[in-house]
């Protein structure tokens, strides 16, 4: 006979079916993709002068930065590259949403920001050096960049985080696998750096959103019955 019973100190792990889930309970994934899909809409939609306009002036570019950074950081993650059609439309919502049910809304905005932040600055900073000292010509302090790509990239390197080891590298291996064969195809030095270093950044976030999503009863160390 099998009886469940609860064993002190038995980790349960989140397996892949469990982080892809499609859950209720989260309100910033489910906005924040509203808001995506609605821009995404206007980018095909409205009028192609005026959204050119709006893509220029989000654009995160050290022109931008320069003279209003927190709006234009802001601006940026408001728009998708591709607009209506693109895929980082379903997947956002998908890993997102798959880290907010284990860690929060306010902690993967945190992990969002930082990616999508931190990833802009280490980018663009380097670019505005090589301008100012000569090695790069001063059209490189307006070129248009814009996306939340940067800030997905880190949410899914922290989600890998919450995987057993196997599986977890196996995703963060992924995804970076996933980013050469895109800077195969469409070869950008900076956003390709970028993308980097948003995988870096979310990896860098796992100690504390495992600590988080276990407070949780959500992560590696919640228990689970076991069959005797």
């Amino acid at each position: 006979m099998t009886a469940s019973v609860e064993r002190p100190g038995v980790p349960r792990v989140p397996g892949w079916t469990a982080l892809l889930k499609v859950p209720t309970g989260m309100p910033f994934s489910l906005s924040y993709s509203l808001i995506l899909l609605g821009t995404g809409l206007y980018a095909h939609l409205g009028d192609p002068r005026t959204v050119h306009d709006l893509l220029t002036v989000s654009s995160t570019d050290v022109s931008n930065l320069s003279q209003r950074p927190l709006l234009t950081l802001l601006a940026s993650a408001l728009w998708v590259v591709g607009g209506i059609t693109s895929p980082y439309l379903v997947l956002f919502l998908l890993v997102l949403g798959a880290l907010e049910r284990r860690v929060g809304g306010l902690r993967t905005a945190g992990v969002f920001l930082l990616g999508h932040v931190l990833a802009t600055l280490l980018t663009e900073i380097p670019v505005a050096a090589s301008v100012a000292v000569g090695h790069l010509p001063d059209s490189s302090l307006r070129r248009l960049d814009y996306g939340v790509s940067y800030g997905l990239i880190a949410c899914a390197g922290a989600l890998a985080g919450l995987l057993p080891p196997r599986p977890r590298w196996a995703l963060t291996g992924g995804i970076g696998a996933a980013l050469i064969a895109g800077s195969l195809m469409h070869f950008d030095p900076l956003t390709d750096w970028g993308h980097a270093l948003a995988l870096l950044i979310g990896v860098a976030c796992w100690r504390h959103i495992r600590r988080v999503a276990q407070r949780r009863g959500a992560g590696p160390s919640a228990r689970a019955p076991r069959t005797t």
